[in-house]
């Protein structure tokens, strides 16, 4: 760690300001979001082929029951389907937690969420599970691992029971496996270890819920839409879901070690030739393996090829710098994109070219020929550098904790930095420092990265390990935050009310 930030750590304000701090003013949100998120892919992955013919055959096994207890067996055959996928996640956080405390499994969902290996682990993992989606093979789970557990199902009872919610967990695998894993790996980023879970027992609370209620309820069943064709049009739609939904793995890593491989502009021409084929393959123009004939086009089809449309219509003018802020953290930032026609936007290669660093702060930031803040405001990236210049110019230094990988940063971002008032106030009030928690750029030691030194730094000073996270200090007397420090709140008015300070 760098003097200047050592040394601010030992003056610094040993208030504590714990993760319930954080907590209060986004987690109940953010886990709420979560679940949600999980529950409809958990509804999604009902109505696939691998699981949708199973409801009931599995209902009609549970009705003629011998012992009575039809019905308390399907109940607990919905208990075992959400423990078999939330119990995993939540003994592997726990223990990390014991080992560790919630620094080490918050660094370790950091790392997951930031690092190289295992983002390109989980793009080429969802590229092979789309291929299988869209037709090109079959994914399964290994035979005689659910021969072992069908035989431990017909013993019965209980604990038969539970090897036959085992045995539908082990057989869906092919067409459930790639929805599972987007959802938790997408909990993981942000740093909280609640996430995953409320993931997993959101997902599995759908897609159980069918296999318990239409035992307690047989007459709704048959309401239920025969299986078809249309299983495997599900599959494909999927199948394209995940081939978009894997880039952005691809699209992480990327940003974080700035290979330039997947900037905004490419990033969007691939997810707009995505949606084209989608769109075509809905209105029946293409044909994949395993589709049946398509005499004529359905009206939930057709509905879906609509609102395909519209998302590609609503991609276009990304290309030339339109904000899209609906899908802000989930492509890559304005500042990777070269051709901008937004004049309120700025690209990193012409934060390269500018002159205007060096008249608006006091040098020319380190790193700045790879980072860079959109709307053209001018930053620092370095914390001794930007106290030296809040110094200077006797103006407070505004620390934001932030970081490629980080959703809810592109969000503050695209929805509350772009409203002109909050540019003016940061461009003319603060010296701005901009710490990337997740960057992979050497340090000047040589030996940690500045997402390693940042990282340490906000954990240390402030005992969260979250982003993002705003921080106003007096540079002449850095003890302790102006006020308190601010993390996501995506009101425009709040943020205007937090950057007050005279």
């Amino acid at each position: 760690m760098h003097n200047g930030q050592k040394e601010f750590l030992n003056r610094g304000s040993k208030k504590k300001l714990t993760e319930e701090t954080l907590a209060d003013q986004t987690r109940s949100d953010s886990l709420w979001k979560v679940f949600l998120i999980a529950f409809l892919a958990g509804l999604a992955a009902i109505f696939t082929p691998c699981v949708f013919p199973m409801i009931p055959m599995t209902v009609t096994f549970f009705l003629k029951d011998k012992s009575g207890k039809g019905k308390l067996h399907a109940f607990i055959y919905g208990i075992s389907i959400i423990l078999l996928y939330t119990l995993p996640v939540a003994i592997l956080i726990i223990l990390s937690n014991l080992l560790g405390g919630e620094n080490f499994t918050a660094n370790i969902f950091n790392a997951l969420s930031t690092h190289w290996l295992p983002n390109i682990i989980f793009f080429i993992i969802f590229f092979i599970f789309a291929l299988s989606f869209l037709g090109m093979f079959e994914i399964v789970m290994p035979s005689s691992l659910i021969n072992k557990a069908e035989k431990r199902g017909d013993k019965g009872g209980l604990i038969g029971v539970f090897f036959l919610a085992f045995v539908l967990v082990l057989v869906s695998f092919s067409c459930t496996g790639p929805i599972v894993g987007s959802v938790l790996v997408e909990s993981t980023t942000g740093g909280s270890f609640l996430k995953p879970i409320t993931a997993m027992f959101g997902f599995s609370l759908a897609f159980a819920m069918p296999f318990t209620l239409f035992a307690f309820f047989p007459e709704i069943m048959k309401k239920l839409p025969k299986s078809g064709g249309w299983l495997n049009t599900v599959k494909v739609i999927l199948g394209f879901t995940e081939l978009a939904l894997g880039l952005k793995f691809l699209s992480v890593a990327d940003q974080t070690y700035h290979w330039h491989l997947l900037d905004r502009e490419t990033f969007l021409a691939i997810w707009i030739a995505i949606g084209i084929i989608m769109f075509l393959y809905l209105i029946g123009k293409l044909k994949l393996p395993n589709d049946s004939n398509l005499e004529h086009i359905k009206v939930p089809r057709l509905l879906l090829a609509v609102l395909t449309l519209s998302f590609v219509v609503y991609l276009i003018p990304g290309m030339f710098g339109a904000p899209l802020k609906a899908l802000a953290g989930y492509i890559p930032p304005i500042t990777t994109q070269d051709f901008v026609l937004n004049t309120n936007s700025i690209s990193v290669s012409e934060e390269k070219n500018s002159t205007s660093l060096e008249t608006t702060l006091c040098n020319t930031p380190k790193y700045s020929d790879k980072l860079a803040l959109p709307f053209g405001l001018k930053s620092y990236f370095e914390y001794n550098e930007a106290l030296e210049c809040a110094k200077s110019q006797n103006k407070p230094l505004l620390l934001i904790f932030t970081g490629h990988g980080c959703v809810n940063c592109r969000k503050m971002e695209e929805n509350v930095w772009s409203d002109p008032r909050v540019q003016k106030v940061m461009k003319t009030d603060f010296v701005l420092c901009a710490l990337y928690t997740d960057d992979r750029t050497m340090s000047d030691d040589g030996k940690n990265s500045i997402g390693d030194v940042n990282s340490d730094f906000q954990e240390e000073k402030f005992q969260i390990n979250a982003q993002p996270y705003y921080v106003i200090i007096n540079p002449e007397n850095p003890n302790s935050p102006l006020k308190e420090p601010m993390a996501y709140n995506p009101d425009i008015e709040n943020f205007l009310e937090f950057l007050k300070v005279k």
